[in-house]
């Protein structure tokens, strides 16, 4: 589940609706977009999910 709730603050990368973490903290990488397959559109706009990048970041590894 997306995280919106993540603090973000200067100097530090935006966070996307779709991403889960941050960007770079461990057990974290990027995927590519599950709304967009990766094009950063949908239906002509830019993918809200991924803010337009085509990635959003998420949890790796996992129990």
């Amino acid at each position: 589940m997306p995280r919106h709730d993540i603090e973000q603050g200067p100097g530090r990368p935006p966070i996307a609706p779709g991403d889960e973490a941050a960007p770079g903290p461990p057990g974290t990488g990027e995927d590519i977009c599950r709304t967009c397959a990766g094009t950063g559109t949908v239906e002509g706009r830019r993918c809200e999910d991924c803010d337009g990048t085509g990635v959003v970041i998420e949890g790796i590894g996992g129990a």
